[in-house]
């Protein structure tokens, strides 16, 4: 009988031994040396390899690696790389209601908007587009405010955008388009080049800590707050369909399991570290600006145009926001009554 037993839990182990490792190979749009976007990319691969015992390898691959940021969708989709790590308003001209799933003009702080992802129709709204082409999208991250914005030139008065060439990705770069700007995106790697060359006159990225780690502050003097544009903005992994139905139960908990890690981390870290990039800049020769409340004013007005438009040629856009604006509805009585004002 002894036998027997050792006999039977050798069979396991072996069985268990000739499983072959699920590998994931991963593109990321952000490299991995920068700080939140791409270090999350890198300590996400980390956490699934760790706590899935070896049953799932991820592999993080630095932006252009596999293929270049902004073809990640169509790679991921067709199969020829298994995921991404990247944000959906990257994927905005495929359809604009993608743009919803990262950030929102004057919309949701970060708490609000993954209270909406996860528990209002956000995630289930997001993945019956994306599955349209053979995707599937984890919220992984999430960032509170961004600035506003580099620019050359110190900005005055709304008739000063008008002109200028911006790297501005998103909903923000619709409504900044209302007021003459000619609204551009570029992938992280190519907006240094393109602001020191003169090619664009201003750029948002993302916040404080970001912004100074690609050295924007080198070519542009002057950064504007509020991020009006984006007061949070979401990551996501993108996978491929097929390969995300291949996986186990317990593989696809894991790798849900570390995302939502991921967006606790990403948040906790990012409000802890504004402050001092905020200062060091301001030593570096920076001057910190914040927009008027006329200018806030012209963007929020060319904001609802952009939103009549949006809904009036994109029934997936209309149904997303229409989402989105309810649960904020109900969410309003919690912070009306539980927040100071």
């Amino acid at each position: 009988m002894k036998k027997q037993i050792l006999s039977a839990a050798l069979s396991v182990v072996a069985a268990g031994a000739s499983a072959e490792t699920v590998k994931i190979n991963m593109a990321s749009a952000f490299p991995g040396s920068l700080i939140q976007l791409g270090e999350s990319g890198v300590r996400f691969q980390d956490t699934v390899n760790t706590i899935s015992g070896g049953d799932i390898k991820v592999k993080f691959f630095e932006p252009n690696a596999l293929v270049p940021a902004l073809e990640i969708y169509d790679a991921v989709s067709n199969g020829s790389v298994d995921a991404g790590w990247t944000v959906s308003a990257y994927w905005g001209s495929k359809n604009s209601a993608l743009n919803l799933f990262t950030a929102v003009p004057f919309g949701p702080a970060a708490s609000e908007y993954i209270a909406w992802m996860w528990y209002g129709d956000g995630e289930e709204l997001k993945n019956e587009i994306y599955g349209r082409d053979g995707l599937r999208s984890i919220t992984c991250g999430v960032i509170a405010p961004e600035a506003s914005g580099w620019f050359r030139k110190e900005i005055n008065s709304v008739e000063d955008l008008a002109g200028l060439k911006m790297r501005i990705a998103g909903l923000g770069g619709k409504v900044v388009q209302k007021l003459g700007v000619d609204a551009q995106l570029l992938a992280g790697g190519d907006i240094y080049p393109a602001l020191e060359r003169g090619t664009i006159d201003a750029t948002e990225f993302s916040m404080p800590a970001i912004d100074q780690k690609l050295g924007f502050y080198n070519v542009a003097k002057h950064y504007y707050f509020p991020g009006w544009h984006q007061q949070a903005s979401m990551q996501e992994l993108l996978i491929n369909k097929n390969k995300w139905d291949s996986l186990s139960d317990t593989q696809r908990t894991q790798i849900e399991t570390a995302c939502k890690a991921s967006v606790a981390i990403q948040l906790a870290e990012g409000e802890a570290i504004q402050g001092k990039a905020i200062a060091e800049m301001k030593e570096a020769g920076v001057t910190v600006h914040r927009w008027d409340d006329e200018i806030l004013g012209h963007l929020e007005s060319a904001w609802t145009e952009v939103l009549a438009d949006e809904i009036a040629a994109n029934e997936d856009f209309a149904k997303v926001y229409g989402s989105l604006s309810e649960f904020r509805g109900g969410y309003k009585i919690w912070k009306d009554h539980g927040y100071l004002k």
